[in-house]
């Protein structure tokens, strides 16, 4: 837990990591300390900052408080607060695990670590009566989290979903308002530091995957991990495919979506087309926005910037005002998994579908492809058939249904000898499937 000195009421911070965020947060609590000290009735000092080379010139901290020496933060009696901003699995798991073992509450944005190894961690705070927060490890600065742990306590909560990565929803918005092809505007997304030098981890739907992993623990009460939740990314889809989907009235967006089905959970990530009249449409650049959906509450929308430095550096002072105020833990800061959730497997999931296919341009080809859709069980809502030289392009919308028969009937449709694309379908949403 967090101490102070009675004389002084000061409270000394380590901080692991001094890069965008961690200069960041440094820079936030030097200009912002008055308004601190107001908020907590304690001055805040960091006293050491982890990193990896000292003799790197930082011209935001005097050279005296950097160390390369973790064990100078672990061993400082008066450090009481550790911030770790390092990322990814190790050190850092290390590095909070003995920070919580000696008694140190810790501040995180670690959402890869928590999404795989987080319920050890909130184990290991419980124990030690000390506290873990990590409200940066989600959505920038919405604070979704806090908002999860306190206010939607009796929500009864039956889904969680939205847009979790600001990166792929710029790319995507940019996609959308410029006509721009996909590797434009990733490149348009890395000049602006919207997107990392090697973005694997937003693209393929990983980073987002963690957050959802994050994020239905909290909603319903259950151990969710990384590997638990399907994810598929933005790599396939086309600035043709935008195109289509503003034709009819669709906009494109990553969606990470958690739902209860039942006394099941199913957590997946993936590619969907929502009308231009749904609030998450609207959601554009690097911005995030949340739904939580309950029994208690209908539904409620949280929206904010989810990328960039200053942001995350916001939400992770946030969390260091939290745990000075609280001074001790208490119920909200248990993310405990009190019940034993099962999965809801994918295949049995109810969605609608957006499929664009290349086929030759002959006929009897649309009425070959609607047998086999119609063999499994697959109905056609509405084709647009355009012609494309010696090809032909046929988009075509489905009627809601069961995702395992649709795969089932794309396996056939990949197999033709009139099909001349890689089918790669997109979820509709908000049109009576499982979302709405």
């Amino acid at each position: 837990m967090a101490s102070t000195d009675s004389s002084t009421n000061k409270i000394s911070i380590g901080l692991l990591g001094f890069g965008t965020v961690g200069s960041n947060v440094y820079n936030l609590i030097k200009d912002q300390g008055l308004e601190i000290a107001q908020a907590t009735g304690a001055s805040i000092e960091i006293k050491k900052i982890l990193v990896r080379d000292i003799a790197v010139p930082r011209q935001d901290a005097p050279p005296e408080i950097f160390t390369d020496n973790f064990e100078d933060i672990l061993d400082d009696p008066d450090i009481s607060i550790v911030i770790e901003l390092i990322g990814g699995l190790e050190p850092a798991f290390d590095y909070i695990t003995s920070s919580l073992e000696n008694g140190k509450a810790v501040v995180t944005a670690n959402k890869q670590l928590l999404s795989q190894r987080g319920f050890h961690l909130f184990k290991l705070a419980r124990e030690k009566n000390t506290q873990i927060k990590f409200e940066a490890s989600v959505a920038g600065a919405i604070p979704v989290i806090k908002v999860l742990r306190e206010s939607m306590v009796a929500a009864d909560l039956t889904s969680v979903y939205g847009i979790v990565n600001g990166t792929t929803n710029y790319i995507l918005s940019e996609m959308s308002r410029t006509g721009a092809k996909y590797r434009d505007a990733l490149a348009n997304a890395q000049e602006w530091g919207y997107a990392e030098s090697d973005p694997t981890e937003d693209i393929t739907g990983k980073d987002a995957a963690a957050k959802m992993a994050i994020l239905a623990s909290i909603a319903f009460h259950t151990a969710v991990s990384l590997d638990d939740v399907a994810c598929i990314g933005i790599e396939h889809v086309s600035s043709t495919d935008i195109s289509y989907a503003r034709n009819l009235d669709l906009t494109i967006k990553l969606l990470g979506v958690a739902k209860l089905y039942g006394n099941k959970i199913n957590v997946r990530v993936y590619p969907a087309l929502i009308k231009k009249d749904h609030p998450l449409a609207t959601v554009s650049g690097a911005y995030n926005a949340v739904f939580l959906k309950g029994n208690s509450i209908d539904e409620i929308m949280l929206s904010g910037p989810g990328a960039g430095g200053i942001e995350t550096a916001s939400a992770v002072v946030s969390d260091l005002v939290s745990i000075i105020v609280r001074r001790e833990p208490g119920a909200h800061e248990n993310v405990a998994a009190w019940r034993e959730m099962e999965f809801y497997p994918d295949d049995e999931v109810i969605s609608k579908f957006y499929l664009r296919l290349e086929v030759k341009d002959e006929p009897g080809v649309l009425a070959t492809i609607a047998k086999v859709f119609g063999d499994h069980n697959v109905s056609v809502e509405s084709v647009i058939q355009k012609d494309s030289g010696a090809h032909a392009e046929l988009v075509m919308v489905f009627h809601a249904v069961r995702e395992a028969s649709f795969r089932a009937a794309l396996e056939k449709i990949a197999e033709l000898s009139e099909v001349k694309s890689q089918p790669w379908p997109i979820r509709v949403e908000g049109n009576g499937n499982e979302q709405q």
